[in-house]
């Protein structure tokens, strides 16, 4: 189980950091209860070792004038991993493409896009998406409101779940 590899001082500076960011190390190493030189070179070792991907601010789309929210499955005519690759770079070329993500079943990806009216996220269905090389069909959901979006994992779950493995 990968929690193993870490151990329970690790994860709670994974959780605390995961709920701010922006917290001093001072700050993180009281948290967590240790001191601050041995909390930020356990925080450098996370970054090192790819558990910490990044740091960034959480901004309101809506708030900056995107106001239009879409999910668009996507099928493609191939499967062939060259064709899957292909798509996943276009997609991450496409600055109204927010998220992207391979699915098992009756389609192939879905596609989180953002755009700041619905003729702006239309211009790039029709001109964009849909003429993508290899898509062979989109649909469309565009998001009425979100009621939940939780960044990062459950820390809880994952102590419970290795408190009951140990």
């Amino acid at each position: 189980m990968p929690g193993h590899r870490l151990d329970p001082i690790d994860r709670k500076i994974l959780a605390e950091l995961q709920a701010d960011g922006r917290m001093t190390n001072v700050e993180l190493a009281k948290r967590v209860g240790i001191s601050a030189p041995p909390c930020l070179r356990r925080v450098r070792t996370l970054e090192e070792q790819g558990f910490i991907r990044g740091y960034h601010a959480e901004v309101d789309p809506r708030e900056l004038g995107f106001e239009v929210q879409v999910f668009a499955s996507v099928g493609l005519q191939s499967q062939a991993e060259t064709d899957l690759r292909a798509f996943e770079e276009r997609c991450r070329a496409w600055p109204l493409v927010r998220e992207c993500h391979m699915l098992n079943g009756e389609v192939d990806f879905i596609l989180k896009c953002v755009a700041p009216d619905l003729s702006t996220f239309q211009s790039f269905l029709t001109g964009e998406l849909l003429t993508a090389p290899n898509v062979g069909s989109v649909k469309t959901s565009l998001v009425i409101r979100g009621a939940k979006d939780e960044p990062g994992v459950p820390f809880d779950v994952l102590e419970e779940r290795l408190s009951r493995s140990a």
